[in-house]
């Protein structure tokens, strides 16, 4: 079907601590719920009205790894992926379902626990949802003479000047009327 979107994103805390286990085959899967909440007035009473969402979250291999080692209860949590819901049969033999997000990308936003090292940017975990094959950025050698001296991110240290801004301003076409 052309012009369809699985995509969700969501920002909150997470219920409880996330529970990690390993399939048969020795993939990491983790399990977590994040609660969302909005706040809105009642229009009768006027009273302000809080309410929160629950949302069950399953992260893989290294993405649960990386929700195992660095999350835990409270935690402000961005959470990407896709909806997904499974059925099962009960022990009763009735059906049952549950819908999940299938997380891509899980990135805790406040300030990693102490004994935890945050990467820059916050702490966070990418690619654990789908196999992806992402090209390495390469970024030019930090002493090669063919590049401005860096900084420690690896910009230069210094604008280049790359000439004009205008391409009028380079030709001499200064009485262009527009």
């Amino acid at each position: 079907m052309a012009g369809s979107l699985n995509k969700v994103i969501i920002i909150g805390r997470v219920g409880q601590d996330p529970k990690v286990s390993y399939t048969t085959s020795g993939q990491a899967v983790a399990n977590f719920s994040v609660a969302t909440d909005e706040g809105y007035r009642d229009r009768q009473t006027g009273q302000r009205v809080e309410r929160t969402e629950w949302h069950r979250v399953v992260a893989w291999r290294q993405q649960a790894e990386f929700v195992g080692n660095y999350l835990n209860k409270g935690r402000l949590v961005l959470v990407e992926g896709k909806l997904q819901t499974r059925k099962w049969q009960g022990q009763d033999g009735q059906d049952r379902y549950t819908t999940e997000i299938v997380a891509d990308n899980v990135q805790g936003l406040d300030r990693a626990p102490d004994g935890q090292q945050p990467q820059p940017g916050g702490y966070q975990q990418q690619g654990g949802g789908y196999p992806q094959n992402r090209p390495q950025q390469n970024r030019p050698p930090q002493n090669n003479n063919n590049y401005p001296p860096q900084n420690d991110n690896g910009y230069p240290q210094e604008e280049e000047d790359l000439g004009p801004a205008f391409p009028s301003e380079a030709s001499g076409m200064d009485d262009v009327p527009f």
